[in-house]
């Protein structure tokens, strides 16, 4: 009796075993989750975009004629003054080389100027030995007229014929000069650029017939288009100066879509510029013209030029220069004690947003008016309350009602 009685006992302790190892087993567990609390702050809605650097007043020195420049001195970075540092200098053009045909022309049109020359100056021998010969009749006349032996009017026919022959050689004098300055045009048409100029060149860098062209502001020389000694055409660029230490700006190219959200005077927090803590800047005006421009996976946008100034200290800033790359953040919406929570927290729901909020440890399917979003949190308008707790990453296994606890940090 008292074995059977022990029996039933263990069967019945194995019995109960079983039904609470079962049920342990099928007893409804609680989902893991991430959870976060919502929260007052400062929030803000910003515009990420590379950028760059560059000189507001950019002056490029360029050529004020065709010439000759000589070998340019300056390096970009050199300091400049106004109307007083010497850029660049400019000597007139070299003669070109003339061909067979053309050379022979110019010596014979020499041979020409140099016979007419001659002539001339044969002429003015004649027309001074006439004036010479008038000159002594002019002197007899008068000192016969003063014995009375020639007449009044053969006195005023020697003076008329006097006055007429200096005429005549104040005439050959000036054919003279005439085909003095024929024989000097002939042959600067047979003008090269000899040995000896190029002597002179190498000896002296700044020959005193070549015009200086001087800085037209203050400030440091940004990059030298053409350094070395060439022939340059009217206009053509040959430096670029500016003021990188006073005129300094920042330009992003937005996209359009992104563009029309930036008003003039904007907060700007520029980074990653290569300094130990971000700069401030400010919106000073976005561009009304777009352009296109092709991304770096060959996708077609449509971009607008946003011009940012530097506020704060400028010292700050003084080691950029022209053309450095940055990244701006331009706030186009910020406020001090915004009720946030990670954007990660919220899902569509119809055409409003939901979240979870855990209450009792159980997940509640809450209904939110969201206010702005930058992407990483969103301000929550109504539905919730500071220090609500939250569900983050909601997946499909987290329904109304879902018991859920927080899952380790470790």
């Amino acid at each position: 009796m008292k074995g059977l009685q022990s029996r039933a006992t263990m069967i019945g302790i194995g019995v109960l075993l079983i039904a609470a190892f079962l049920a342990y087993s099928f007893w409804p567990r609680a989902t893991l989750v991430d959870m976060d609390m919502a929260k007052r702050g400062p929030m803000m809605v910003v515009i990420d975009e590379e950028a760059k650097t560059r000189v507001r007043d950019a002056y490029v020195v360029s050529a004020p004629f065709t010439g000759r420049l000589l070998r340019i001195d300056a390096e970009p970075g050199d300091p400049v003054t106004r109307e007083e540092t010497v850029l660049a200098r400019l000597l007139p053009t070299n003669p070109t080389v003339l061909d067979v045909r053309t050379e022979e022309q110019a010596r014979a049109a020499e041979e020409a100027a140099e016979a007419a020359l001659a002539l001339a100056k044969a002429e003015v021998k004649k027309a001074r030995a006439d004036a010479d010969f008038a000159k002594v009749e002019v002197d007899r006349a008068r000192k016969l007229r003063e014995t009375e032996t020639v007449s009044e009017a053969a006195l005023d026919q020697a003076l008329r014929a006097w006055r007429a022959a200096s005429a005549g050689l104040e005439t050959a004098n000036a054919a003279v000069a005439m085909r003095q300055a024929d024989l000097e045009n002939a042959r600067t048409m047979l003008m090269s650029f000899s040995d000896a100029q190029k002597i002179a060149l190498a000896t002296n860098p700044h020959p005193r017939d070549s015009i200086p062209i001087t800085a037209p502001i203050s400030g440091r020389v940004l990059r030298v288009v053409q350094e070395s000694e060439t022939i340059i055409a009217a206009g053509a660029p040959i430096l670029e100066v500016g003021d990188p230490a006073g005129d300094l700006e920042v330009i992003a190219e937005l996209l359009s879509t992104d563009a029309v959200q930036v008003s003039a005077g904007d907060r700007v927090i520029i980074e990653k510029w290569g300094g130990d803590a971000p700069l401030e800047g400010i919106v000073e005006r976005v561009e009304p013209w777009g352009f296109t421009k092709f991304s770096a996976l060959g996708v077609e946008e449509q971009r607008v030029n946003v011009i940012i100034n530097f506020t704060g200290d400028p010292t700050l800033h003084q080691k950029l220069g022209h053309g450095f790359r940055t990244e701006v953040k331009i706030v186009t919406w910020e406020k001090e004690d915004a009720l946030n929570i990670p954007a990660s927290a919220l899902f569509r729901s119809g055409e409003g947003w939901a979240l979870f909020k855990v209450a009792g440890a159980r997940a509640r399917m809450t209904d939110v008016k969201v206010g702005r979003m930058n992407g990483v949190e969103a301000e929550i308008v109504s539905g919730l309350d500071e220090g609500d707790a939250i569900i983050l990453y909601p997946g499909n296994q987290i329904t109304d009602g879902t018991r859920v606890a927080q899952r380790s940090l470790e």
